[in-house]
């Protein structure tokens, strides 16, 4: 085998011959078709679950977001509104004493 000599087409030619000369294409066994098919079906549904998965997870995660939304658009109690300045008006308002009962204080002697 001269690969020095002609073209490169003729060398790209015999390379190749050589390559399958030394390393033959096997016969595929009979099982090869449903083997292959097996292992493409189970790496199809570890995807598709997983996929599935994915996709429960984001729409949980958006109904838990509308479900906050509305729960946070919907009225409640407006002493919760107020502002902090509202509230301390309110609480010290004029008419209550700031003592509201003395304290006494009965100190008893131990004999």
């Amino acid at each position: 085998m001269d690969l020095i000599h002609g073209s490169s087409d003729d060398q790209l030619d015999t390379l190749f011959r050589a390559y399958h000369k030394a390393c033959p294409t096997p016969e595929p066994s009979s099982n090869f078709m449903p083997h292959l098919w097996h292992r493409i079906e189970t790496r199809q549904r570890s995807a598709f679950s997983f996929r599935r998965m994915a996709s429960a997870l984001v729409t949980a995660a958006m109904a838990a977001s509308v479900a906050l939304g509305v729960y946070m658009a919907i009225p409640r109690n407006p002493i919760y509104y107020s502002t902090y300045l509202e509230t301390l008006a309110e609480a010290n308002t004029i008419e209550t004493p700031d003592m509201v009962a003395p304290v006494h204080l009965i100190l008893s002697e131990r004999q």
